[in-house]
């Protein structure tokens, strides 16, 4: 029987195939959700959705796209965002 804390859904279940042909459940923390554009809505292209602790050591160019407003908003609202401000 799994304790308290594996009983919740908030640990995602892995299953494990370990030495001598066994198969245990593994408990991990789940990827937190996709960064969405703060305009529309739309799930961002390029920006990787992983724990803090694997942002850390990730390249600041695998973070997020290195255009203007990159990780903010989606290349549709960027588009419009620039071409409103030359008018």
């Amino acid at each position: 029987m799994p304790s308290g804390k594996h009983k919740s859904r908030s640990m995602r279940r892995v299953y494990v195939k370990k030495p001598g042909n066994t198969v245990s459940i593994s408990y991990r923390k789940r990827k937190p959700s996709k960064a969405k554009c703060i305009k529309c809505g739309a799930v961002l292209k390029g920006v990787a959705s992983e724990r803090p602790y694997k942002m850390q050591s990730m390249a600041k160019t695998k973070k997020r796209p290195s255009r203007p407003y990159g990780g903010a908003l989606c290349s549709k609202c960027m588009r419009e965002e620039i071409k409103g401000k030359n008018v």
